[in-house]
């Protein structure tokens, strides 16, 4: 993990609805500095080995049924639901929303959403205090779980933010193109005029610990880097990193692309960051795929 800022705040107990991949570095960075950390995860094997490896409380919750453990919440000071709604909108709210509610040390949570919310805007800049009008069944669910969570403390002194979350990357697990191309996965699409942001794990994490320090109730962010670019753009950098040629480019609508990645293409726009360094005083450490993708090389690829 490189040596990343961490804003003044005082630890506490921060309690994480889904430890994947951008929960577990931020779990990870918030321990060391002194947090108690909570989670779930999806089965009683990944939770036995995440206790053991990161000294984590960990609890099973798929969202069918309610945490089987006694007071899960107990002391619990900040909470991040990471988990995309599925049969159920907001899975956290649907099994524990009284126990939340009636958890008096909480004060802050973070519902991290997507700007599939606004829909295709062809291009333009968006900002998070134009309405959602999306476009996919995808996007329509995650603005009802936006709106779930920004009503769920009404009255309460809980402040609710929601993180409208670029495509991610970073390092481990293939989720960069330089170990794309490494393993013979990465692929150009040439879709003529689409753009996205992307946005490195560890400044997603950044992010919500500048939210931490700087609460406010009902603040929406868009989570992104400075430079919304066609999608071939990072992979044809990484290429150069590698000093190997970039794959050929497969036209848009040859292309073989599952359902979730075709939906990613059907919206074209451009995240407006202005809020995150002007209201939580955030400065990217990586503020393009280039600084992002330089690091994780230099780092040997791996987490």
């Amino acid at each position: 993990m490189p040596d990343l800022p961490m804003p003044a705040i005082d630890s506490g107990h921060v309690f994480f609805f889904g430890l994947g991949y951008t929960a577990f570095r931020l779990a990870r960075r918030m321990r060391d500095a002194g947090w108690r950390v909570s989670g779930t995860v999806r089965s009683a094997e990944k939770a036995s080995a995440l206790e053991a490896a990161e000294g984590f409380a960990v609890h099973v919750f798929d969202g069918t049924a309610p945490i089987a453990a006694t007071e899960p919440f107990a002391g619990v000071t900040h909470l991040v639901d990471t988990i995309p709604p599925r049969d159920i909108v907001v899975p956290a709210l649907e099994r524990h929303r009284g126990d939340l509610r009636a958890c008096s040390s909480l004060r802050w949570v973070g519902y991290l959403s997507t700007p599939a919310v606004y829909g295709d805007r062809q291009g333009g800049v968006v900002t998070e205090d134009e309405p959602p009008t999306p476009g996919s069944r995808r996007g329509a669910l995650r603005a009802e779980a936006e709106r779930a969570w920004l009503d769920a403390f009404s009255g309460s002194g809980v402040a609710v933010q929601v993180f409208r979350i670029a495509g991610i990357y970073g390092p481990g697990g293939g989720r960069n193109a330089l170990e794309q191309l490494k393993a013979g996965k990465a692929r150009i699409v040439d879709k003529p005029g689409q753009v996205f942001n992307r946005i490195h794990v560890d400044d997603i994490g950044s992010i919500l610990l500048a939210s931490m320090a700087r609460p406010r109730d009902g603040g929406i962010y868009n989570v992104a880097d400075t430079e919304a670019c066609p999608p071939g753009d990072p992979i044809v950098f990484a290429a150069g990193l590698l000093g190997i040629d970039p794959p050929t480019p497969v036209p848009f609508d040859s292309a073989e692309l599952s359902e979730m990645a075709r939906s990613f293409y059907s919206e074209c726009k451009r995240l407006d960051t202005t809020r995150l360094s002007e209201e939580l005083g955030v400065t990217l450490t990586y503020p393009t795929y280039r600084e992002g993708l330089r690091a994780i090389a230099a780092g040997g690829l791996s987490v």
